[in-house]
């Protein structure tokens, strides 16, 4: 069994100001993407399905067709791509929307999306995300070894050190766990941020104050390992927030609040698998040159081949 990467490739980076997803930062211009699908492809995965928005969906299949087209499964298999697109109205039969509704409705709406194209063990990553070959290792083997079950998901991990910018503070979920490493909570922080002496601290939003956090408190960096039935609890959780939400203009629907309603509903539980990896990404303008560094790092360590494809 051969998982399907989705990538969540719809969001257009409002800090950044452009399409991060079609951002060269490789020595060949190679995307974010382009390095995820890579390490995926290396570990396991056989199939990739990009969530895109309808009115950037033909330049992007184009650029993916003539990228990945002789690109080949660990099995010598071609790479399969499927493209869904994510918009607004795009709801459960029956339910309506706020008329003045501009924005889609989270990351865990764009997940629905690809309920009609993905029968298997399944991991969810940010299209403007590296996270690092150890982490689709261990995502990879965690989808094989999972398929078949039901209501067992998982989360990855990233040490909170190994996911922070030099150039502003970071919001981040940290993940809490019970002894069986099973997800209880993820708790949102803001203006994360260390201090000349390495200190960590951050704006707990459960409680308003501002905490000192552990530079290995591990955070959730939007990278989830789901089987297929997820998109069944995941519709209900949707209806439910739709009664509740639906008529209003920014509320969206998440993965975590889908996920932590099943949690507490009992249909559910989820792995939090630690990743040695640093994760990076271009969260502000000036990212930029230290993430096309990196990149050119890890070509000259070998870890990269360049071109990439």
């Amino acid at each position: 069994m051969k998982p399907t990467l989705l990538v969540l490739a719809a969001g257009m980076g409002s800090r950044y100001g452009g399409l991060k997803q079609m951002d060269g930062l490789g020595p060949h211009e190679e995307t974010i993407i382009d390095y995820s699908i890579y390490d995926a492809v290396a570990s396991g995965f056989g199939k990739v399905v990009y969530i895109v928005r309808e009115y950037f969906k033909e330049e992007f299949e184009k650029l993916v067709e003539k990228k990945y087209k002789n690109v080949k499964c660990v099995d010598g298999e071609p790479l399969q791509f499927v493209f869904v697109t994510q918009e607004l109205d795009k709801i459960p039969q029956g339910y309506t929307v706020n008329p003045e509704r501009q924005k889609p409705w989270g990351t865990a709406h764009a997940v629905l999306m690809a309920k009609d194209v993905i029968n298997e063990p399944f991991a969810v990553i940010n299209g403007d995300d590296y996270y690092g070959k150890d982490s689709f290792k261990i995502l990879g083997d965690w989808c094989r070894e999972h398929e078949g079950t039901k209501g067992a998901y998982c989360v990855i991990g990233f040490e909170l050190d190994n996911t922070l910018s030099e150039n502003g503070l970071v919001s981040r979920g940290i993940c809490h766990y019970d002894s069986k490493r099973h997800l209880t909570d993820i708790v949102e922080h803001l203006n994360i941020g260390s201090d000349q002496d390495g200190v960590v601290t951050g704006d707990n939003t459960q409680t308003q104050e501002h905490v000192k956090l552990a530079a290995k408190d591990l955070c959730s960096m939007n990278m989830w390992g789901f089987t297929p039935d997820y998109f069944q609890k995941s519709e209900e959780v949707f209806k439910s927030f739709l009664e509740k939400s639906g008529q209003e203009l920014k509320t969206e629907f998440y993965i975590p609040y889908a996920i932590d309603n099943m949690i507490k509903a009992g249909t559910a539980t989820c792995d939090v698998l630690s990743t040695p990896s640093h994760w990076f990404g271009v969260t502000y303008k000036e990212d930029r040159p230290s993430v096309v560094a990196k990149f050119a790092e890890l070509v000259e360590k070998g870890i990269y081949p360049s071109p990439l494809y």
